[in-house]
């Protein structure tokens, strides 16, 4: 029997599975790489081997739905349900991948104003927080000023809205509801794991930097019992992050399809 599948459908079939594992193999490689290159300052390359990651599992997914075939039927019907972005996103881990998000900017932004240059160094860009320390000053560190916030500011201001304006291409795009819920939430998941990442690599920081000494005080136990939560659930959502976008399928949610219709 002759084969009818038009060569480009069988070349480009499972090219956004490849895709999305390219992009997270390409990211692993290259935070190996970023993590042993020399510096004098041993954050600095754990901030860009966590940015560069996130990137490109992003990356990978932007490919992978680029690479995606439209439907091949001739006739295609549809509901007259509007479409919304926020129904082919996960109903439950969508909020709190927000949430999360929006944790991360209070956290650098905090960082960002309570940062100083520390003791030497005039002038750049803040690395440590200066805290009263027995009638001494004490720098603590590392902080999550501009030094070390910067490359994750740019990686949300390049990665967030490329992730949302797939997600909006996706829901206004061809496709029946379940492909377009698989691309959806393989998108999701990558935005997941750049916000996941850079959280959990803040949190690192705030504790190293508030655990070194006891001169953190009791507003530093504070944010101490506050930040720790929210390492655990970035641990949990870095985890299903890092599922959906190896096999979207593979996760589910109860709700998902609660008063949606499905077209086609």
């Amino acid at each position: 029997m002759l084969d009818t599948v038009p060569l480009q459908s069988r070349l480009l079939d499972h090219a956004d599975h490849y895709a999305r594992w390219s992009g997270l193999a390409i990211g692993i490689v290259a935070a190996q790489q970023l993590v042993a290159m020399e510096s004098g300052d041993i954050t600095i390359p754990l901030v860009f081997a966590i940015t560069a990651f996130g990137l490109c599992a992003v990356g990978g997914v932007l490919l992978g739905d680029a690479l995606t075939l439209g439907p091949q039927e001739a006739v295609r019907t549809a509901s007259l349900a509007p479409r919304l972005v926020g129904h082919h996103v996960p109903p439950r881990m969508g909020p709190l991948l927000l949430l999360q998000a929006a944790s991360l900017v209070g956290l650098l932004v905090m960082g960002a104003v309570t940062a100083s240059s520390g003791p030497g160094r005039t002038g750049g860009a803040g690395r440590v927080i200066t805290v009263a320390c027995e009638g001494l000053t004490a720098s603590l560190g590392p902080w999550p000023g501009l030094y070390y916030s910067g490359p994750m500011f740019a990686a949300l201001a390049v990665g967030t809205p490329a992730c949302v304006w797939a997600l909006r291409r996706i829901a206004y795009g061809p496709g029946d509801f379940q492909q377009r819920r698989d691309r959806a939430w393989a998108i999701t998941g990558a935005w997941g794991l750049l916000v996941s990442s850079q959280v959990l690599l803040v949190v690192l920081m705030l504790l190293i930097a508030l655990t070194e000494t006891a001169c953190a005080g009791p507003l530093g136990a504070a944010t101490i019992v506050v930040i720790c939560p929210l390492g655990l659930l970035s641990l949990f959502t870095f985890g299903w992050s890092l599922v959906t976008v190896v096999a979207p399928r593979a996760v589910d949610d109860e709700v998902a399809d609660d008063g949606i219709f499905h077209d086609e």
